[in-house]
């Protein structure tokens, strides 16, 4: 029944398709999403963006 609920959005979007500037602004998401994980794939995740465990169970003793 999991599809049902898919084509009944399918259908609510063909009789109201979202405006140009609702998709302009996912598509401009995407990209941004997109530039992140590449800058992250082949420059690397910046050391001052990394988390340092702090608490009991940081692993220090």
């Amino acid at each position: 029944m999991f599809w049902m609920r898919w084509l009944m959005r399918m259908r609510k979007w063909r009789e109201r398709p979202p405006s140009a500037q609702r998709v302009k602004l996912v598509l401009g998401l995407i990209a941004l999403l997109v530039a992140i994980a590449a800058v992250e794939r082949w420059v690397g995740w910046p050391d001052w963006a990394t988390l340092q465990p702090t608490g009991p169970r940081s692993g220090r003793f």
